[in-house]
C-alpha cells in the first residue's frame, strides 16, 4: 500500500520536478512513525537492499577500458574535484560538532557522492542525454561514486560497531585478496574457452555472492556488488538479455528500499536543533563543493558545446548513493539517529534543488520554435472570357 501510494503521488508531483525518491521517503516516514515501525520489517531489510546492490552491479558493468576515450581529461578532473573538495569540510565537522573521524568521513562520503541516476533520467525525458553536456555527465556518473564508496568502506572500518565484532582488518585483506584472485580466475576462464554466464540464475549467483563476500569481509555489500559487475563484464563483455533482468530487480525492490529508509527516520530527531544545524552545514558544503566542480570544465570544453551550469546542476543531487551510504553507516553504528536524519535532509534538498535548477537550465538552452509565417492567399486569377 505504501509503494502504491508513493507511485501515484510521484506521478502527480513530477510536474514540479519532485523526484520519486523524495515521495517514497515521505511515505516511509509516515509509515515508520505511525502504524509500521522499521523494527517490524527489519528482518526483511536484506530483501529491500536487493535493488540497491543491483544498481551498483550495473555500475560495475559500465567500468570498461574505453570509458575515458571521450573527454577523459575532463571526466577525471570532475571526479577528482567531486571527491577532494568535500574533504575541506573535515575540520568543521570534527571541530564544530565534535564528530569522530569515522563519522566525519562518512559525511564526506555522502557529500562526494552524486545521484546522477535521477539526473540522467531527467536528461532523457528532455531529450538532452546525447548533448555534449549529457554525454559528459554519463561518463562522470560511472566513476564519480567509486572514491565515495572507498570513503564509506574506510569509515565503516574505522568506526563501525559491527566492525570490531566482525572480520576487522584481516577480513578486509582477505576480501581484497579474493577480488584480485577473482580477476585472474576470470581471465583464465575466458582464455580456456569456458562458457560465459548468461542465464538469470548464474547472474543472480554472481550478484548476490559478490555482495555477500563484500559484506562478510567488511568492505560493504555495495563494493562487493560493484566488483561483481566488473567480473561479469570480464566474463561476458556482451551479455544478452541481462538488462531486462537487472531492470526488473531495481524497479521492484528499489522503491521498497527508499520507503524503508524513510521508516528509519525518527520523528523525535527532527525536533532537535542539532539535526537542523548539521543539515544546514552539510547542505552548504554540498552546494559549494559542486559549484567548485565547475572549474573542471575548461574553456575548450565550453567551445565544444558543454554547458558548465548544466554539469554543475547535474552533479548536485545526491539521490540514491547518499541515502545508501547513510543507511549503511547507521546499520554499522558509524552515525546516530540525529546524524542520519541530517544526512537524509541534505540528500533530499540537494536532489530537489538540483533537479529544479537543471530543469530551468535545460528550458533556457532549448530554443523556442520560430513562428511559422502565415501563408498568404494566392492572388486571384482572372478568368478567360
Amino acid at each position: 500500500m505504501g509503494l502504491a501510494l508513493a507511485r501515484l503521488s510521484a506521478g502527480a508531483l513530477a510536474r514540479w520536478a519532485v523526484p520519486a525518491i523524495v515521495v517514497e521517503l515521505l511515505v516511509g516516514f509516515g509509515l515508520g512513525n505511525s502504524v509500521l515501525p522499521f523494527a517490524a520489517i527489519q528482518p526483511l531489510s536484506g530483501l529491500t537492499e536487493l535493488g540497491v546492490v543491483t544498481l551498483f552491479f550495473q555500475v560495475g558493468l559500465e567500468v570498461r577500458g574505453d570509458l575515458l576515450a571521450s573527454r577523459g581529461g575532463t571526466i577525471l578532473r570532475l571526479v577528482a574535484l567531486s571527491c577532494l573538495v568535500p574533504l575541506l569540510g573535515y575540520g568543521p565537522l570534527t571541530l564544530g560538532f565534535g564528530m569522530a573521524p569515522a563519522t566525519a568521513l562518512l559525511c564526506l562520503a555522502c557529500l562526494a557522492a552524486t545521484g546522477t541516476g535521477v539526473t540522467l533520467r531527467l536528461l532523457a525525458q528532455r531529450g538532452a542525454l546525447r548533448t555534449p553536456s549529457g554525454r559528459l555527465l554519463v561518463g562522470v556518473s560511472v566513476l564519480d561514486d567509486l572514491p565515495a564508496i572507498g570513503l564509506l568502506s574506510l569509515s565503516v572500518a574505522l568506526g563501525g560497531s559491527t566492525w570490531s565484532r566482525g572480520p576487522g582488518w584481516p577480513g578486509m585483506v582477505l576480501g581484497l585478496g579474493a577480488a584480485a584472485v577473482s580477476v585472474v580466475l576470470a581471465d583464465l576462464w575466458r582464455q580456456r574457452g569456458g562458457p560465459a554466464p548468461s542465464s538469470p540464475l548464474s547472474v543472480l549467483i554472481l550478484l548476490i555472492g559478490s555482495a555477500w563476500i563484500g559484506e562478510a569481509s567488511g568492505l560493504t555489500s555495495l563494493l562487493g556488488a560493484l566488483w561483481g559487475g566488473v567480473l561479469m563484464n570480464r566474463l561476458n563483455p556482451e551479455p544478452q538479455g541481462l538488462e531486462g533482468l537487472l531492470t526488473v530487480l531495481s524497479e521492484v525492490f528499489l522503491p521498497l528500499y527508499f520507503i524503508s529508509v524513510g521508516m528509519r527516520i525518527q520523528a523525535g530527531t527532527l525536533l532537535q536543533s542539532q539535526a537542523w544545524v548539521l543539515a544546514l552545514l552539510l547542505l552548504l558544503l554540498a552546494v559549494v563543493s559542486k559549484l567548485l566542480c565547475g572549474l573542471g570544465v575548461s574553456a575548450h570544453d565550453r567551445r565544444a558545446g558543454i554547458d558548465r551550469w548544466q554539469v554543475i546542476y547535474g552533479l548536485m543531487p545526491r539521490g540514491l548513493p547518499g541515502l545508501v551510504f547513510a543507511s549503511t553507516a547507521l546499520a554499522a553504528g558509524v552515525i546516530n539517529a540525529v546524524q542520519f536524519s541530517a544526512l537524509v535532509l541534505m540528500v533530499s534538498c540537494t536532489t530537489v534543488v538540483g533537479l529544479l535548477l537543471l530543469e530551468r537550465r535545460l528550458a533556457r538552452a532549448t530554443p523556442d520554435p520560430a513562428p511559422q509565417p502565415r501563408a498568404e492567399a494566392p492572388p486571384p486569377v482572372a478568368e478567360k472570357p
